[in-house]
């Protein structure tokens, strides 16, 4: 008889193997669940970012809150000036691929627990980055805040100022429950006169976006400075108290402004040349002023010199009104202009004469040399006497000589050597008009041999140092 064919599946031990195969291959894809199912395609990216914020192999990437990917490795790079920065590398569904350039990422957190995932915002640009491209640091926006540094804010000071205001919002409150009610009974006027008011600023053209992007900018630029501001805002508080004080004068002053300010503008088209005329008068002092600093210690002095002489000028000024009523009725006598005439004619008449006789005295200084030699002839002398005494002693200088009695002129008279000659000047040039510019009179040089009569020129018309301060040969 024929023995019957055995099933596999009667068999056990193909069962278990079976068995067992099948579990190895199901820890297999459990084990590797988390990078991803095998031959399955991926679309490999990297991107930059400031930290890795606690993210580990493994953990999801979103996009929309749909998961798409998962973390496959994490590492860092170095940048020439010591600063790093963790790159993470995604494997993502190819449903994602191309990622558009524009898209930004983020570390947020998944859980209270520190579980983390990377949040894809996708862009709309039209270019997409390639297989296994690495996103630049710049699209890691915004800055992940992490748990702990919200935390972080609730420190000691900022909870207790926390439970001191829960306790003064609490006793604002405390028993003011029909009042609340009649508040909010109150709003509803407000809130439907309020309704036309939001829709024109929620209008587009009203440009509220606009203004609050250039207000967020104008606080972005004041924040650096908010210390300066503060004590500005600090300096103003005490400024202003101080001018509480004086409130109803500015007041005052600001209601009569506009009258000041008309009156101004018509009056600064009048006061332009005189402003321009002391410009020039300012540029044309200031040579002035640079001296008057060298000559600021002298005026000093004679600041504190004469101060007191200035204290003694009214005393001066009573005296002076003495003189001054004489004065006046001398010039109101009649006899007094009389008597200005007279003098006027008399000056009219000397004037020819006080001409010629001026330069006499100012040029050569004839009047001054006579009284010295009439003072010398009669003071000064020797053993016979004075000059005027010895005169008349002295022997004569030869025949027909000048200090005697002569029969003949002096004019070579005699025998040599000690022939007279006559050495005369009755006209000497004394510097008048008209004459040489020369002072001969008594300055004459003697001459041996020669007769001088009339002018005789001694310098050639030239006045020297010694002819000037009247001095004599």
């Amino acid at each position: 008889m024929r023995q019957r064919q055995r099933s596999l599946a009667s068999n056990p031990v193909l069962i278990g193997a079976a068995t067992v195969l099948v579990v190895l291959v199901g820890v297999f894809l459990a084990y590797n669940a988390n990078s991803g199912l095998p031959f399955v395609p991926t679309y490999q990216l990297k991107a930059e970012m400031p930290n890795a914020a606690n993210l580990v192999v493994g953990n999801e990437v979103r996009v929309g809150g749909t998961r798409v990917g998962i973390v496959d490795d994490i590492g860092t790079k170095e940048y020439p000036n010591g600063r790093t920065t963790a790159i993470v590398s995604m494997k993502l569904e190819t449903t994602v691929d191309p990622l558009p350039k524009d898209s930004t990422i983020i570390v947020r957190p998944r859980s209270a627990l520190g579980l983390k995932y990377v949040s894809i915002v996708k862009g709309t640009s039209s270019e997409g980055w390639e297989d296994g491209s690495t996103l630049p640091l710049t699209a890691a926006t915004p800055e992940p805040v992490e748990l702990d540094q919200v935390l972080n804010t609730f420190d000691e000071p900022t909870r207790r100022a926390g439970q001191v205001n829960l306790k003064n919002f609490g006793d604002a409150f405390a028993g003011r429950g029909a009042a609340l009610n009649r508040t909010f009974e109150e709003l509803n006027p407000l809130l439907d006169d309020l309704t036309p008011v939001m829709r024109n600023l929620a209008d587009p053209d009203t440009g509220l976006g606009q203004l609050v992007r250039a207000l967020q900018a104008t606080a972005a630029e004041v924040a650096p400075v908010a210390e300066e501001q503060a004590q500005l805002f600090a300096g103003l508080d005490t400024t202003f108290a101080a001018l509480a004080n004086v409130a109803p004068d500015i007041q005052l002053a600001t209601e009569l402004a506009p009258e000041s300010l008309e009156t101004a503008i018509s009056s600064f088209k009048t006061q332009r040349p005189f402003l321009r005329n002391s410009e020039q008068l300012f540029v044309a002092l200031q040579p002035g002023a640079a001296a008057l600093r060298e000559a600021a210690p002298d005026l000093a002095n004679t600041v504190e010199v004469g101060t007191p002489v200035l204290e003694r000028v009214p005393a001066f000024n009573a005296e002076l009104t003495t003189t001054l009523e004489v004065l006046e009725k001398f010039s109101d006598d009649p006899s007094t202009d009389l008597g200005l005439r007279g003098l006027t004619t008399l000056v009219g008449i000397l004037n020819p004469t006080l001409a010629d006789l001026t330069p006499t005295q100012t040029t050569c200084n004839y009047f001054g040399i006579a009284l010295r030699n009439v003072s010398s002839l009669f003071s000064l002398g020797d053993g016979n006497g004075t000059a005027a005494r010895a005169s008349l002693m002295s022997p004569i200088e030869g025949p027909n000589g000048s200090a005697g009695p002569a029969s003949a002129p002096a004019a070579g008279g005699g025998p040599a050597p000690e022939k007279n000659w006559l050495h005369l000047n009755p006209y000497p040039n004394t510097g008048q008009p008209g004459a040489e510019n020369e002072c001969e009179a008594g300055r004459e040089r003697y001459i041996p041999g020669q007769v001088m009569i009339g002018n005789v020129p001694g310098n050639d018309g030239k006045k020297t140092d010694r002819t000037i301060r009247g001095g004599g040969n």
